[in-house]
Parts: C-alpha cells; sequence; structure tokens
C-alpha cells in the first residue's frame, strides 16, 4: 500500500460511517429543524429566482398571460441605451462607494479598538446610522444638501468656500449619494471588523514587537492576515449591496438630474412596475445577477491566492 492510501483510506473510511449515520433513523431530527427555514428559502428565494428566468424569456404585462420569446429581451438589452446608462452610472457608483465602505470603517474599528477613553460613546455614535432607515436617510441628506439652508452648504460659507447645488449638478448628484451611503453603512461593517479585530490573538502583536514591527508593520504583517474572513465578507457584501443600490438614490434624486444617479435597480423598477414591461425588467434583474457573481468570483480568487 502506498503512502497516498494509507493516508486518503482512513478518511474514506470516516466519511462513509459519517454518511451511514445519517441513514439511521434516529439521525434525521436535525433536518426537522431545518425544515421550516428550508421551506420559506425554497419558497421565497429558490422558486422567485427561476420564475425570474422565465419571465426573462417572455412577453408579459401583468395583465395578459406571458407569452415566451426566447432571448428577445436580453438582445433587446443591446440596443437600449437608457440600461447602458443605468449600467455605467452604477458601475460609477460602486467605483467609489465600494473602497471607501471598506477602508473608513476599517479604519474606525481600529480606532474604537484601542483602549481610548469614551470608547463606547464612539461605538454607539459610529453604529447609529444603522437604525435609520433608507428613507429617512435620504429626506435628512436632502436636507443637508439643500443649496438654501443646507448645513453643508452653510459650513462651506463659513469657511470661505461657494455652496453647490449638490443634487441637482450633474457632477455632483452621484458624488453627494455616495457620501450619503457610506454614512449610512460603515456602522455595520465598523462593527464586523470590530469583531474580527478582536478575534486577533494579542499575542501575535506582542511578538511582532519583540521583533523592532513597527505600527505599519503590524497593520500589514498581523492585522490585514487576521482579518482576511472578515475582508472577504465585507468586500464581497460592499459590492452586492452597491450594486443593488436604490432607495437613497430613489429618494435623493429619483435618478436625476438628467439620468445622472439612475441605477441598474430602479431601472428594473421602473421597467417593470412603472411601464410594466415584466420580461424585460427580469432581464435586467439576471444581467444584474450575472456582474454580481462575476466581481463575487474575482474576490474570492484575489483573496484565496493571498492566502
Amino acid at each position: 500500500m502506498g503512502t497516498l492510501d494509507r493516508v486518503t483510506r482512513p478518511l474514506q473510511r470516516q466519511q462513509a460511517g459519517r454518511a451511514r449515520a445519517w441513514l439511521k433513523p434516529g439521525n434525521f431530527s436535525p433536518l426537522l429543524y431545518l425544515a421550516p427555514f428550508l421551506l420559506f428559502f425554497i419558497v421565497f428565494q429558490i422558486y422567485p429566482i427561476f420564475q425570474g428566468l422565465y419571465v426573462s424569456l417572455t412577453k408579459w404585462d401583468l395583465a395578459t398571460p406571458p407569452r415566451f420569446i426566447g432571448l428577445a429581451n436580453y438582445a433587446g438589452l443591446m440596443r437600449d441605451s437608457l440600461f447602458w446608462t443605468a449600467l455605467r452610472n452604477t458601475a460609477l457608483f460602486v467605483a467609489l462607494n465600494a473602497p471607501l465602505a471598506v477602508v473608513i470603517p476599517l479604519s474606525l474599528a481600529i480606532l474604537v479598538n484601542d483602549p481610548i477613553h469614551g470608547r463606547g460613546i464612539f461605538r454607539s455614535a459610529f453604529s447609529t446610522p444603522l437604525m435609520i432607515s433608507v428613507a429617512s436617510v435620504g429626506v435628512l441628506w436632502q436636507w443637508f444638501y439643500n443649496p438654501a439652508f443646507g448645513l453643508i452648504n452653510y459650513y462651506l460659507g463659513l469657511v470661505g468656500l461657494p455652496g453647490q447645488n449638490w443634487l441637482s449638478q450633474t457632477g455632483w448628484a452621484l458624488v453627494a449619494v455616495v457620501v450619503t451611503t457610506v454614512w449610512w453603512t460603515s456602522g455595520f461593517n465598523m462593527i464586523l471588523f470590530l469583531a474580527g479585530l478582536q478575534d486577533i490573538p494579542d499575542h501575535l502583536y506582542d511578538a511582532a514587537k519583540i521583533d523592532g514591527a513597527g505600527n505599519w508593520a503590524l497593520f500589514r504583517y498581523v492585522t490585514l492576515p487576521g482579518l482576511r474572513a472578515t475582508l472577504l465578507f465585507v468586500g464581497v457584501t460592499t459590492i452586492i449591496g452597491s450594486f443593488r443600490v436604490f432607495g437613497q438614490v430613489f429618494v435623493m434624486t429619483n435618478g436625476g438630474p438628467f439620468d445622472s444617479t439612475r441605477t441598474i435597480v430602479q431601472h428594473i423598477y421602473e421597467t417593470g412596475f412603472r411601464y410594466f414591461k415584466m420580461g424585460p425588467a427580469s432581464s435586467v434583474a439576471w444581467a444584474l445577477f450575472c456582474i454580481v457573481l462575476v466581481f463575487t468570483f474575482i474576490q474570492f480568487r484575489l483573496l484565496k491566492e493571498q492566502a
């Protein structure tokens, strides 16, 4: 028997034993506890996904039965200029929002993880926006950005800088939405990073300090490797959330001015529920799903190569 066989055969016997254990009558009880969740997951998650795929292959206006038309809706996306505008705006939003929504919460987590005076107050202050609904966030920041009496233009005037029509200028509207989103979502990512930081053993930092490591070396060679799993989770969820941005855009700008903040999800919403074109709306949703899937796969591969 070769060395490989001596190593793998015990593992194979162990896996076979586990498989036989599941076949015993008394060992199906865990499935009973999972059954309610699995039922809701299949009915409200899995089934709608494949139902949406079917709808994307049909012509359906909610008033008449769907009629199968094959890939015509996907071919129509190539000629839909509004779709490409929404895709470009969404990609720009992701490029601006995702890095800030990772770097800023990580910096805040490192700050409040240190034993500083008033650490609990800072943690509460940074995580408070999580409790505000997206509609309230949009209305609040509309007031901040108001060109006549908004706080931002007021403080700019105090330092001698001219105010801006933040939500009415094509160059500033999307940036304003990005700032709002980073402020609103940073608390959640900060909590995740804080939990990851507290899982890194202190003796790793102590050993690195004995070897003469400075703050940057500690961060690069101890903190970042210890946060690899957290960075993967935060990166994936942040990019997915950035591609799905809708609420704050809808409340603050409604896609304007001149469609400069129109996003993919808003395009799906208006195509499906304003113009009742469910087939094209579903095809856009599946295009978005494929884009997010590609970015998620790339992130997994990059972090796996760095491991």
